[in-house]
């Protein structure tokens, strides 16, 4: 979301919410959590597998027994989501040939949120695989990844943004609102600042007469990046923290108590590799609840 007054195709009430399945642990995590997120939103939840005939084990399975195991993943994921507490208004499996990254990329584009079962370990960003960091990379809008095994948030538990005062950091700053809203939660906004003078000059600053707050930019630019979000989402309990320290390692200790962790792409660079940010990579790979990475878009 900007705060452009243009449509924004994520948030029209046909949007719905796409979740990717390829019949894992980490992909039934992803449903679940997909068809609580459309039901909560009164939205249609897709449920997408796409086939890519020409590397999908095609050399040794046939055309028919490839998309046999297609459905069967697509039927399993369509009954994990009408299990749940409250099943999405309308359910639409979809089940397509072609690269299944590429698919929900394009899905990203008129998807309200794209859905991704996460890595199942953290033994670096190499594991996280192919598909799941392109899409993560490359989608519009918004991505979540959800890993299996995550614990059941508790119901206080807070939505957390990081904030770093760039525009892509002020798009994930509306979307962290949005979502702390539909979930009547708490909202905690965290912007960590490293100084690299900071310790070599500590001494001179701790002798000085008069306090020296290092912090105080800091809080200032926090206050200002909050300052029109509030105005928007009033209802939303709001909470700032501005910590130091290498932002990664302050939003990886928020996601143990957080219901979700929301961060932006902060993309750069030619390659998907380089078009996802080292901190966005990190917490995708390691964060101990559901991340969600927000493209402008």
């Amino acid at each position: 979301m900007t705060r452009s007054d243009s449509v924004d195709p994520h948030s029209l009430a046909s949007a719905p919410v796409v979740v990717g399945v390829d019949g894992t642990e980490a992909s039934d995590a992803a449903v679940r959590w997909a068809a609580t997120a459309a039901a909560r939103r009164q939205r249609e939840l897709v449920i997408v597998h796409g086939m890519d005939l020409d590397t999908d084990g095609f050399a040794v399975r046939s055309r028919e027994g490839t998309t046999a195991i297609g459905e069967s993943i697509v039927t399993e994921a369509t009954r994990l989501a009408e299990q749940t507490d409250s099943p999405a208004p309308a359910i639409t499996p979809r089940l397509e040939s072609g690269d299944p990254g590429q698919l929900l990329v394009d899905c990203s584009e008129s998807a309200h949120l794209v859905v991704l079962g996460g890595p199942t370990d953290s033994l670096g960003i190499g594991r996280l695989g192919s598909i799941l960091l392109s899409v993560v990379s490359r989608a519009r809008g918004a991505v979540v990844v959800v890993r299996a095994g995550e614990s059941q948030a508790a119901p206080s538990a807070p939505v957390v943004v990081g904030i770093d005062g760039s525009p892509v950091s002020d798009a994930a700053t509306g979307v962290a609102f949005r979502e702390a809203a539909v979930a009547s939660a708490p909202l905690i906004a965290v912007h960590s600042w490293a100084d690299p003078y900071a310790g070599r000059f500590s001494r001179l600053l701790a002798a000085s007469e008069e306090p020296v707050d290092v912090s105080a930019p800091d809080r200032a630019l926090l206050a200002e990046r909050l300052a029109g979000w509030r105005e928007r989402y009033p209802s939303v309990e709001l909470q700032r923290r501005v910590e130091r320290g290498m932002p990664r390692d302050q939003l990886l200790s928020w996601s143990q108590t957080a219901r979700l962790l929301v961060v932006g792409s902060r993309g750069r660079g030619r390659f998907a590799r380089f078009m996802l940010g080292s901190t966005s990579a990190t917490l995708v790979q390691r964060a101990k609840c559901p991340v969600m990475v927000v493209h402008p878009g």
